[in-house]
């Protein structure tokens, strides 16, 4: 643990399926002794079906995510955010985010309906770190780590969801944020890596700002993502 941080205190990473969100989250919560807030997606029981005929599964797919996620913001709320460090794996808007891309105009106007009674008091990270991968990248961590569910995702649908993440935080104002390409950093392995990212965080951060490794760091991304 770093005994000597004094950055943020609620920090909140995302990005694309496979890039690597509870691998890091878990090496930095580790690393600046804070809790761990994981979003638990893989307890989604429609989940299996979804990857596998996303048009019939989306909206109950996308409905458990919203109740389930709701229910674990309320109980962070019940945290101390000033005195307790936490960093969580998702932020809360990542649920509309995936809506736009999964759910057809029908069933996106009944959602959006539901949305803004959920989302009142939702307590705002420090920081948002948003890592970002290539689409070939993100395609070869998912298929090392090998999980069940996601065994159908293809190339269209992380494409689009890469592109429905990129244009969502390039437009992002909620919260600080910190941008990071990772296609060749190992935060898992390569202490060094998550060092350097601890010591972006140390620096405040206002508004955005763009982080990509040294030229010295080149390494393929192993199967923790």
């Amino acid at each position: 643990m770093t005994d000597t941080y004094d950055g943020p205190r609620y920090i909140a990473v995302e990005g694309v399926i496979g890039v690597g969100k509870t691998s890091f989250a878990k090496a930095l919560a580790e690393e600046i002794g804070a809790t761990l807030e994981l979003d638990q997606g893989y307890d989604n029981p429609f989940l299996t079906d979804f990857y596998r005929n996303r048009e019939r599964h989306a909206f109950t797919t996308q409905l458990f995510f919203l109740l389930s996620r709701f229910q674990r913001q309320q109980n962070l709320r019940t945290h101390d955010l000033f005195a307790q460090r936490i960093v969580a794996d998702y932020i809360f808007a990542r649920d509309s985010l995936f809506a736009s891309v999964t759910l057809t105009d029908l069933e996106l106007a009944l959602y959006e309906k539901i949305l803004p009674i959920l989302t009142r008091d939702i307590p705002k990270p420090d920081l948002v770190i948003y890592l970002e991968a290539s689409t070939d990248v993100l395609l070869e961590r998912i298929k090392l780590r090998n999980i069940k569910a996601e065994r159908a995702i293809g190339k269209d649908y992380i494409n689009k969801l890469c592109d429905a993440y990129n244009q969502f935080f390039f437009h992002y104002t909620d919260t600080p944020l910190l941008v990071v390409k990772t296609d060749n950093i190992d935060f898992v392995n390569e202490p060094d890596h998550l060092a350097d990212i601890v010591a972006q965080l140390k620096r405040p951060i206002h508004g955005k700002r763009y982080y990509s490794p040294p030229p010295t760091i080149e390494l393929d991304y192993g199967a923790a993502g």
